[in-house]
């Protein structure tokens, strides 16, 4: 979502969403970021490192001689994880589209019992957990009132189709008109 900047610019306040889309292929299309493997650099300054699924195990939590299936009886693989440098958290990330009802809707339910478990998992680091959710449209329904007051209630965020960088902790990137 572009929204009102400071002076001549404008700054890009989130990263869009329209389906399931890999998080550092939006990076790597927006000024001062770039990458180099799974390191996030904005303005040649490292600020995030990116873990999908089994990444997680093999590149951060080997690091702190953390091994999962010691940990927790069934690995849990997000859909993205991004763990920011300055805040010293690791964003889980779930995107869920739907565009029918579905399995989803109890999906969305389970956010509290994950974000326990990746508690869990990194006990011991000095990492902190935050459980996020990128909801289509379909999920502004009426009907999907109670799930997201619980998504709330118990710790966890949505977004709708968007990540704002804010949220994140990451500087937003200056778009020139």
């Amino acid at each position: 979502m572009i929204k009102g900047g400071k002076g001549g610019s404008k700054t890009l306040s989130g990263l869009e969403f329209e389906k399931r889309v890999n998080l550092r292929d939006i990076f790597a299309k927006l000024p001062d970021y770039h990458l180099k493997g799974n390191e996030l650099y904005y303005q040649e300054k490292l600020v995030a490192k990116f873990f999908k699924k089994f990444e997680l195990y093999s590149k951060l939590l080997n690091k702190f001689k953390i091994y999962g299936k010691d940990r927790l009886s069934k690995l849990l693989l997000p859909d993205e994880t991004i763990l920011v440098m300055n805040k010293k958290t690791l964003f889980i990330i779930e995107m869920k589209f739907q565009h029918v009802a579905g399995s989803v809707d109890e999906k969305l339910q389970t956010c509290d019992f994950k974000k326990k478990q990746y508690s869990k998992l990194l006990k011991g680091s000095d990492i902190k957990i935050e459980y996020v959710y990128i909801l289509s449209d379909w999920f502004k329904k009426k009907e999907y009132d109670d799930t997201r007051e619980y998504i709330k209630e118990v710790g966890c965020e949505f977004f709708f189709e968007e990540l704002p960088f804010k949220f994140l902790g990451l500087p937003e990137p200056k778009i020139i008109k």
